[in-house]
């Protein structure tokens, strides 16, 4: 009965996030914005919140598997000083200033606390918006990406510094939990080094497996949940052992279709997490201390915007861009309520300011996707004022003129797509493959070519692979309807790359055409006029084989 009564409980919550996630998409806000007031809503309605809470702790680690995945330290590189120099940089300059200014108020732990809360960003709202706009590869997107990224690497370290500070901050007191922090760090590490950097690319690479969609989904699954209990097993955050089986799953060139696998996994579980946040506000203790909640929201965002904004000058960022980062990255992140959680738990936190620092977090995550889509045009419009005129500084130009150097992508490496490949080698152009046939996929390898194995069918194989960026996309695969469906989801992500598709039969062809597709190679039409020639020589007897009937009177226009 108990797991019945906490599944009434669930579909309660996700129907709320449901429709209230719709009515946010009609008012071209981020779905987030419904699920945190879905939480706020049906709160009153569920009873057994810790369980809720419990449920929803594994969204967090689920959504740390995405972000793992997506991590890679060539990716990294390819981001600049920033990403990494800056966005070290962020955390410890924010957590430091906002620290300093709370402890004017607060005793040193509680301020410290504050400042590591406040110096995070929400990686699901800025990363969704910014995907949805198409803006990703902007100045101001990977600006954003790379610091987003270093902030999420920087929970583990700042939840481990809220243990210590809960449990005493004495010198003998931290010292044997940092030991044994570190131990067991370094030991889960270890495992899921020969884990997920040996063990599981091993059984993905096999066909057994790789060909089996039910199996690929049920590893993706064990590999996902199964990091975060090891975690939790050895008394780490189940987040961190996520985060870390995914980077390292990153470099495994399957981590657009585990991606892909585990998104409809995340998508329930980082629903639960944000309604379980939302349920967290007490709505009579938010409108008698509105006036609170409103002045520490001010303080927080226009402290981050400029803090922001001098780091990213500091890196040679345009002005415009500048702002227009610390603008996107302004608001308090989701991560910041396991710190919250953590710090209330161990008794830092009053009820007040609990739910002061609550309240404060989910009004800069409900405002935070109309900040990140009008951020470009408000930083030129408060620049312009300021000066007068505006400097356009090299990077300061739009995405269209600003992305990554354009890709041509084969999607699929059959005969077809072999042949495609080698007639751009030959003309001195390299593309890439999505491919997912392990076996194939070595082929294209060994012809030097990038690949990247998933099913081209998911958005997020596409997404990871970079389609995004690309002009020219060739579809070879001989399934219709897989091909009907990729060239849709290509023209949907990719609305300026030109796509060329394989039609295997022409009956099919006209679907493949309205999904999109610019060309269409008609196979029964080319196999015809193959056969017809193939015909006409062997009549004429021009060809490498005779035949008994001949037309000798045959015009020779009808054999071209």
């Amino acid at each position: 009965m108990e797991v019945w009564f906490l599944l009434t409980q669930v579909l309660i919550l996700l129907a709320g996030s449901f429709l209230l996630g719709i009515a946010a998409e009609r008012l071209k806000q981020s779905p987030i914005v419904g699920y945190l007031l879905a939480g706020i809503l049906m709160g009153p309605w569920v009873f057994d919140r810790q369980a809720v809470s419990q449920l929803a702790e594994l969204g967090v680690a689920l959504l740390l598997f995405s972000i793992g995945l997506e991590f890679s330290f060539s990716r990294l590189k390819r981001m600049g000083a920033i990403a990494l120099g800056g966005g070290t940089l962020q955390v410890i300059v924010t957590m430091l200033m906002f620290a300093l200014g709370f402890y004017y108020f607060l005793p040193l732990g509680e301020s410290s606390v504050l400042g590591a809360m406040v110096a995070l960003s929400s990686t699901a709202v800025v990363m969704r918006v910014l995907s949805d706009r198409a803006e990703i590869d902007s100045p101001r997107g990977r600006n954003a990406m790379g610091i987003l990224l270093l902030q999420d690497i920087a929970v583990v370290p700042l939840v481990i510094m809220v243990s210590m500070i809960g449990q005493g901050g004495s010198g003998q007191a931290i010292v044997p939990t940092l030991v044994k922090t570190v131990l067991a760090c370094a030991g889960l590490i270890l495992m899921f080094f020969i884990l997920f950097h040996y063990l599981v690319p091993f059984i993905l690479k096999k066909d057994t497996v790789h060909g089996s969609r039910d199996l690929l989904i049920l590893l993706t699954i064990l590999a996902a949940v199964g990091s975060a209990w090891l975690s939790h097993a050895v008394g780490l955050s189940p987040a961190l052992g996520a985060f870390i089986a995914g980077m390292m799953l990153a470099e495994s060139g399957f981590a657009g279709q585990l991606l892909s696998d585990i998104g409809s996994l995340r998508t329930l579980f980082v629903t639960l997490f944000f309604t379980s946040i939302g349920m967290l506000i007490d709505p009579q203790w938010f409108i008698t201390h509105l006036h609170w909640i409103v002045a520490g929201l001010a303080g927080m965002l226009i402290g981050k915007v400029i803090i922001v904004y001098f780091i990213a000058r500091l890196f040679k960022c345009s002005p415009v861009q500048s702002l227009a980062t610390g603008i996107t990255l302004a608001q308090i992140g989701e991560f910041s309520f396991v710190l919250a959680t953590a710090a209330y738990g161990f008794g830092l936190f009053g009820d007040d300011m609990f739910k002061w620092i609550v309240s404060v977090t989910i009004m800069s995550i409900l405002i935070s996707p109309f900040m990140v889509t009008h951020a470009t045009s408000v930083s030129r419009g408060i620049l312009t004022r300021m000066s007068r005129h505006l400097v356009l500084f090299p990077g300061d130009v739009d995405m269209q003129q600003q992305r990554e150097p354009e890709r041509i992508f084969i999607i699929g490496f059959g005969p077809a797509g072999q042949k495609v490949a080698d007639a751009l080698l030959e003309n001195k152009m390299t593309p890439a493959v999505i491919e997912m046939k392990p076996k194939t996929a070595r082929m294209a390898q060994k012809r030097g070519l990038t690949v990247h194995m998933g099913d081209a069918a998911s958005e997020d194989v596409l997404n990871h692979a970079g389609v995004t960026g690309a002009c020219l996309v060739v579809v070879t695969i001989p399934d219709p309807r897989a091909a009907r469906f990729i060239v849709e989801t290509v023209r949907r992500i990719a609305p300026g790359a030109t796509v060329i598709a394989r039609g295997r039969y022409h009956i099919h062809n006209r679907e493949i055409e309205k999904a999109g597709a610019h060309l269409i190679i008609d196979e029964e039409n080319m196999v015809g006029e193959q056969l017809a020639n193939a015909v006409l020589d062997c009549l004429s007897g021009t060809g490498n084989i005779s035949c008994a009937c001949s037309l000798p009177s045959l015009p020779e226009d009808a054999r071209s």
